[in-house]
């Protein structure tokens, strides 16, 4: 199989597997099942309508009172790690381990628990010559191993937030969705 092959099916076998009782984010598990079965590679950034997949995790710190948030450069807030996928992706987990350590240095990492930890869906503004587009956001949990974090060009700046002190900072109602989360873990 090649690695879009195995994405794709790799994403399909995640979304089937996982629920919520959440209406919003069951409204958002439909739209990805359905978008996962297009003929078209809904992994590939070039697919804008309606969006595309990404991948994304929320990633605890080694004592696992506070959490990775990087600041994203266009968006200008504080969100979990994260970005699109590759051709050379061949799973989520895949994908979500190689935006971390692109975007903070982290490699060693531990899963929470099997399969997608939360499913989002938000709009992304126009920026040049791209148009605005949806993003079908497959998130991933994991522990990391390390405090260690590295500056790297993906991003504006990477820290690690107590996870009380999330709600403080400049993020998203979907950040403090997961943070909700894992704190009742």
């Amino acid at each position: 199989m090649t690695p879009a092959a195995l994405l794709r099916a790799d994403a399909a076998a995640l979304l089937a597997a996982y629920q919520t009782d959440d209406p919003v984010e069951a409204g958002y598990l439909d739209r990805m099942r359905a978008l996962c079965a297009v003929p078209a590679n809904p992994f590939s950034r070039a697919h804008e309508v309606p969006g595309h997949f990404t991948a994304s995790a929320f990633v605890l710190s080694p004592d696992e009172a506070q959490l990775l948030l990087i600041r994203h450069r266009k968006l200008r807030r504080w969100l979990q790690p994260g970005g699109h996928f590759e051709a050379s992706d061949g799973s989520v987990d895949e994908a979500t381990r190689r935006e971390i350590t692109e975007e903070t240095g982290i490699e060693a990492l531990v899963e929470l628990g099997p399969g997608l930890f939360d499913v989002d869906i938000h709009k992304i503004p126009a920026h040049g010559s791209e148009p605005g587009h949806d993003h079908l956001d497959l998130r991933m949990a994991y522990r990391a191993q390390s405090w260690t974090l590295a500056d790297t060009d993906e991003v504006d700046d990477v820290r690690w937030v107590a996870l009380a002190e999330v709600a403080n900072m400049e993020t998203d109602a979907s950040v403090l969705r997961a943070v909700a989360r894992l704190l009742a873990r």
